[in-house]
């Protein structure tokens, strides 16, 4: 990821970045381990307005329950759900993960989520709730003393079908003790604005096919000033090409090729000046690199018109 894109509150990596961050850690140290660190570091504050949703409902159910509702601001909802069942006495929270995880990552990913909801409802209620029970999709390790740090119980459940976390309705219903009225309603609209504003990122592929894009001029995009705009070395954007099942040659000719359609359906420029913005040396090898592509020359395919039915405009 660049630079700008972990400074800012409103992008939102796609789930596997989240994922390859898992499986790096539990390389290094167990995922019993990582999922307590993971929310231990994870302070009031850390996960922006979806923190606040919790620890300033009127009661921390109320607030759980905007959490799950907001649960897009902190995660990719489309591999997390977080969903509440209250049975009577008894509210249980289950985290549901669909990511393509290694099966420690997945681990330490469903623990640390069960921890970090409990943490912040404690946070809310500004007092310790220990669970009645915690359940886990996961094989029992040989030492889960960090899950029992954790999760301040010992009452936890290995290899169950979902990871869930049970709590005292009672402890949830208590009133918070600095709830303000009329904050959570705040709170929500600046969910909604923070939503309706997120900028998805996508993958590394895609990322690099914008970034080679918004460098296309009429020499063509240069392999330096796109690693460069991607903050790594020339050598290693050819490398992550690599991994990637391409090259820096296909992808420019790629963005060639959509840059010479897109001036041949959309302006009325003549060959002769759409080769020269497109790199080539004259209208001749144009006309090879659209025969190659197309099978036709820039004439017909001009005439065949925009795949979308778009018309001709002026070039500026």
């Amino acid at each position: 990821m660049a630079p700008e894109h972990l400074n800012d509150d409103l992008c939102r990596p796609p789930a596997v970045t989240s994922i390859r961050i898992a499986e790096l850690a539990t390389v290094h140290a167990p995922w019993t381990e990582v999922s307590l660190l993971l929310a231990q570091e994870s302070g009031v504050g850390s996960l922006g307005v979806w923190d606040y949703l919790i620890t300033s409902a009127p009661t921390p159910l109320e607030g759980i329950r905007d959490a799950a509702a907001y649960l897009a601001a902190v995660v990719d909802t489309s591999t997390d759900d977080l969903r509440i069942t209250e049975d009577g006495n008894r509210v249980t929270l289950s985290h549901l993960n669909r990511g393509d995880l290694a099966h420690e990552a997945a681990c330490a990913v469903r623990a640390c989520a069960l921890g970090l909801y409990l943490r912040r409802l404690r946070e809310a209620a500004q007092r310790p709730l220990v669970p009645l029970h915690v359940a886990l999709a996961a094989e029992a390790p040989r030492n889960h003393d960090a899950l029992i740090e954790l999760y301040g119980t010992r009452t936890i459940e290995f290899g169950a079908p979902v990871s869930s976390i049970t709590l005292r309705t009672a402890d949830l219903t208590a009133p918070t003790p600095h709830a303000q009225p009329g904050l959570s309603a705040v709170l929500r609209r600046h969910a909604d604005q923070t939503l309706a504003s997120a900028v998805p990122l996508r993958d590394w592929l895609d990322l690099f096919r914008s970034a080679l894009a918004s460098v296309q001029d009429e020499a063509g995009p240069a392999l330096a000033t796109v690693a460069r705009r991607m903050a790594v070395s020339p050598r290693t954007l050819q490398r992550r090409l690599d991994e990637h099942g391409t090259t820096w040659s296909a992808e420019a000719e790629a963005v060639r090729r959509d840059h010479v359609a897109r001036l041949l359906h959309t302006t009325d420029l003549g060959i002769d000046a759409i080769a020269a913005r497109s790199g080539y040396a004259d209208a001749r090898a144009l006309r090879r690199a659209v025969q190659r592509w197309y099978g036709t020359t820039p004439a017909a395919l001009r005439r065949a018109g925009h795949p979308h039915g778009g018309a001709l405009e002026p070039a500026p």
